[in-house]
């Protein structure tokens, strides 16, 4: 086995590693062990296409040792396990691992193991995406190398790959880090630890609330003296979670008075108390956003990043895609795409963001959410219409009760036709899920890429 007490100590040339599931972090991580001398075997309960290709692509191009459509005696044959983030805790197969005194880390945890670069990592329920974005354009300079990594799709595994055959200095990776991705980390140690809010999400796979706060937490277990943990000060849960650590708390919000950027007067007000920029030249509008740009703001400030770069991401950045885009204007009817919404929350903050009529499309797969939270939202917003679709549909449909008109479909498909036939002059259609993508789509960006496409071919 392999001694996971001392990292400066972790070797793992010829030791048998087990990669369990061959998505995106495991296929990464499997080619990172590989390189680094270690006997990999990389395993995936699922016999899907793209599972598939992943393994012929580890056989073919790395001879790696694969299985796929199931867990073989074999994967217990190991010094090490990577676990991959969609593979829960309380599986079988982990509790058997831990039961033989396997070691277990995530491919986060991995990863991080084989770079000197500074982490900054990011995390929460919502806007921990489009914060990674924004920071990662401010970290953009003669000085910074910012990399992008993480839960958006571009596994750590892989930039590690990258870096060891190109070195960089002035590398910084901007990590966006999910409760999954926490469940095994041991040494990970973030430079900046970015905490964007906290609110229910993931209830299917953590079995309560204060399980969930627990793993995100995770992210900060190994933070060091010299470190930061950057916090939203108005979100309450974040505050009481984090308030008990003694170490350099450095708070962000609108109303937040030591916070290193203040907003007054409809403006930003930089830490030399000069004004960064008007609060209507941000380069996206909304609440929401405002506090994304803060936090990066202060991750930056922090980094040493010049005040001017700073405020040139405040205005000249467009936003992430799936996360409320706008796709097409058709018959004076916009569509928006919002399918990075996989919670009540980001449901929430979606609806706050227009005046118009909006027809909401819900639905998904459903990962343990209330849907009667967004009731009072519902009340109170401009919603007309909505159209409840798959897994979770009769479950929202009945959820909302009679408090908006409200239909029920199969599939995505048949939503958007609905909404097309329901829209109005002047209404927006709004795909705002509030669930996961699984019970239809691979990922939430599939989910979007399907819905604009679809809407291009009314």
């Amino acid at each position: 086995m392999i001694n996971l007490k001392n990292i400066d100590q972790i070797d793992i040339r010829d030791k048998k590693v087990t990669v369990i599931g061959l998505g995106l972090s495991g296929t990464e991580s499997a080619k990172l062990a590989n390189q680094l001398g270690a006997r990999v075997f990389a395993t995936d309960i699922s016999s899907k296409t793209a599972i598939l290709n992943n393994a012929i692509k580890l056989m073919h191009d790395f001879h790696i040792a694969t299985e796929t459509g199931l867990h073989s005696k074999k994967i217990y044959d190991s010094d090490l396990w990577i676990l991959s983030p969609g593979v829960a805790k309380n599986t079988e197969i982990v509790i058997k691992a831990i039961e033989k005194n396997i070691p277990i880390v995530s491919e986060i945890e991995f990863a991080s193991w084989f770079t000197q670069s500074p982490i900054i990592a990011i995390t929460g329920s919502n806007g921990k995406t489009t914060t990674s974005h924004i920071l990662n354009e401010m970290c953009q300079s003669k000085k910074i190398n910012g990399v992008l990594a993480g839960n958006m799709g571009l596994p750590f595994s892989e930039r590690i790959f990258n870096e060891l055959s190109n070195p960089d200095r002035k590398r910084i990776y901007v990590l966006e880090c999910s409760s999954f991705q926490m469940e095994f980390v041991k040494h990970f140690t973030p430079y900046i630890a970015l905490f964007t809010n906290i609110s229910p999400d993931h209830l299917d796979r953590h079995s309560s609330m204060s399980e969930y706060i627990k793993m995100k937490l995770k992210m900060i277990q190994n933070i060091k003296p010299d470190s930061f943990i950057v916090f939203n000060a108005e979100d309450k849960i974040l505050y009481s979670s984090l308030k008990k650590y003694k170490l350099n708390l450095k708070p962000y919000g609108i109303n937040t008075k030591d916070a290193m950027f203040k907003v007054e007067n409809d403006e930003i007000i930089s830490p030399s108390g000069s004004t960064l920029i008007k609060l209507k030249k941000l380069g996206i509008p909304g609440k929401h956003n405002l506090y994304n740009f803060l936090s990066a703001a202060t991750c930056a400030h922090l980094l040493g990043i010049k005040q001017d770069q700073i405020t040139k991401v405040l205005k000249s950045f467009k936003g992430v895609e799936h996360r409320l885009e706008f796709v097409s204007n058709i018959n004076d009817v916009d569509y928006i795409n919002d399918s990075k919404a996989t919670n009540i929350n980001s449901v929430i903050v979606a609806l706050k963001s227009f005046s118009k009529p909006v027809i909401l499309i819900l639905g998904g797969y459903n990962k343990g959410a209330n849907f009667q939270q967004l009731l009072p939202h519902i009340k109170s917003s401009n919603v007309k219409n909505i159209i409840c679709y798959g897994e979770a549909g009769e479950q929202i449909n009945t959820a909302i009760g009679d408090a908006v008109r409200s239909v029920q479909v199969t599939d995505l498909s048949s939503a958007v036709n609905e909404a097309h036939i329901l829209a109005a002059p002047g209404d927006i259609v709004l795909l705002s899920p509030g669930c996961a993508s699984f019970d239809e789509f691979s990922d939430f960006e599939s989910r979007g890429t399907y819905f604009k496409s679809a809407v291009q071919n009314l």
